[in-house]
């Protein structure tokens, strides 16, 4: 990893390299809430000004430029008496995605290990993903961010540029050999030892502001030893089994798949939809059966595959602590206080 400091009127310089030849994505404030604090969301930009490295975080994740809600896995045509297949991997050029946060680009990680891993890869995830570039930048906790306690509030790969705000500077981070070829038309130059101390102080400030915590410890066994527990009949009579979590979450990946045949016989197309476990038909299988009925029992399944099923297999949780699901659920559960009522704790 090689560090750099440049001047922030820099940063208009890389936006305008980048989106030369490519599709730009950043966050943009969209308008307010009902109590008048801005949102945002991540959007192609066509103009530097747009271009919100300010903003707290986005009610969605960038994951539809990588994971969309839908789309078309094959297209089939009847060509004589043979169906011929079409596959499109969706890449009308690479994605630049510029300001992800330290949590989204581990998020990235995560799903990088599942839908890239050997097992089951998913090309159409792959493709897009080896076509991006992506520009971090450091945050400001926000009071529900528990990143900290899940280990997900710094980042060591999976990005190009990592970019932290050192007051009249930016500190640099280039990772990839792409980004070194690009940083060379940037006027940067090596942090000095001040740069180095306002780095550190910016950490230490960033770490004071985190609010919301989970405690991790021991939590798989304790999931193991809590399975019965009735906590989890309460949070399940609380939830609306509605899925907006899986929605906002931005390492939910389960999904459907749909194939679909036009009435002349002559097209048709396998198509795959995002899904959450937490809906009432998520674990339906042919015949009808549906093997969690209960909403308490899909809530808790939700809640084993993020910290336990999958530290099992990767070693760690599959959630970063953004938080997002806290603040988009309509019944107001939110992961802390779970967890904490899990571990017979108040929160």
């Amino acid at each position: 990893m090689l560090f750099r400091v440049a001047e922030k009127n820099e940063i208009k310089t890389l936006y305008n390299m980048l989106a030369e030849k490519n599709a730009v994505v950043g966050p943009v404030r969209t308008g307010k809430d009902r109590n008048g604090a801005p949102l945002y969301a991540f959007e192609q930009i066509a103009d530097f000004p747009k271009l919100d490295l300010s903003y707290t975080t986005t009610r969605l994740p960038a994951k539809r430029y990588f994971l969309p809600f839908r789309e078309d896995l094959a297209t089939f045509t009847m060509s004589g008496r043979e169906w011929t297949k079409q596959i499109d991997y969706n890449i009308d050029r690479p994605y630049v995605l510029f300001g992800l946060h330290s949590c989204d680009i581990n998020a990235l990680n995560k799903l990088d290990k599942v839908l890239m891993g050997p097992v089951y890869p998913m090309p159409y995830y792959a493709a897009k993903r080896k076509n991006m570039f992506i520009i971090g930048i450091d945050c400001r906790p926000q009071p529900f961010c528990f990143c900290r306690s899940m280990g997900a509030d710094t980042v060591l790969h999976g990005f190009d540029l990592f970019l932290t705000d050192i007051g009249d500077k930016y500190f640099i981070e280039i990772l990839s050999a792409e980004a070194y070829e690009i940083a060379k038309d940037l006027k940067t130059e090596a942090p000095k030892e001040s740069d180095h101390l306002q780095y550190m102080r910016t950490v230490a400030e960033k770490n004071k502001q985190f609010t919301a915590h989970v405690d991790t410890t021991d939590l798989t066994k304790i999931l193991d030893m809590e399975f019965q527990s009735p906590v989890w009949k309460q949070w399940g009579d609380k939830c609306l089994g509605c899925g907006t979590c899986a929605n906002v979450c931005p390492t939910c990946y389960c999904y459907g798949v749909e194939e679909t045949v036009d009435v002349d016989l002559q097209h048709a197309k396998k198509t795959k939809s995002l899904y959450s476990c937490n809906i009432v038909d998520f674990a339906e299988v042919a015949g009808g059966h549906n093997f969690r009925p209960e909403r308490s029992t899909r809530l808790k399944y939700r809640y084993y595959h993020k910290h336990r099923g999958f530290v099992e297999a990767y070693e760690e949780s599959l959630c970063v602590g953004c938080g997002r699901c806290g603040e988009a659920c309509l019944a107001g559960i939110t992961v802390p206080e779970v967890i904490a009522s899990v571990r017979g704790e108040e929160h």
